[in-house]
């Protein structure tokens, strides 16, 4: 419960410009590796061996000069109420299925998830789960 506050703490100081994304991503990584208090300690030979995605990040590059444009790193808890914010804006987006998206991200898989390049402005996207 206390992590739950602190949480919305966090992201209520980046809604108000006290803090930047990258510091609220920060932040909210070093929240996710406190153990809550009541989470039922496991053996060692019980753990999981593959850690889960806790990233969504999306890159765009330039592919005249492959300099980065945008490269922005945010927590998959992040993006997830995200998505169903915009859903209420914007229910259908082109080429997106969102309920496979959101599958995808609660799997608990990693590795890039889109990979676009747009001839015409000369860029190229790429968005993983890390």
């Amino acid at each position: 419960m206390v992590q739950t506050e602190e949480r919305l703490r966090v992201l209520k100081m980046l809604q108000e410009g006290k803090i930047s994304a990258t510091e609220a991503a920060q932040i909210l990584e070093a929240l996710e590796e406190i153990p809550s208090p009541s989470a039922p300690k496991t053996p060692a030979s019980a753990s999981i061996p593959s850690r889960p995605g806790k990233w969504f990040r999306v890159q765009v590059t330039d592919t005249n000069t492959g300099k980065t444009r945008v490269n922005v790193r945010l927590p998959l808890n992040m993006v997830s109420a995200g998505v169903k914010m915009g859903m209420k804006f914007s229910p259908e987006v082109e080429g997106l299925d969102v309920n496979e998206l959101m599958a995808f991200i609660n799997s608990g898989e990693v590795g890039q998830i889109v990979d676009v390049t747009d001839i015409e402005d000369g860029e190229h996207v790429e968005v993983f789960i890390e």
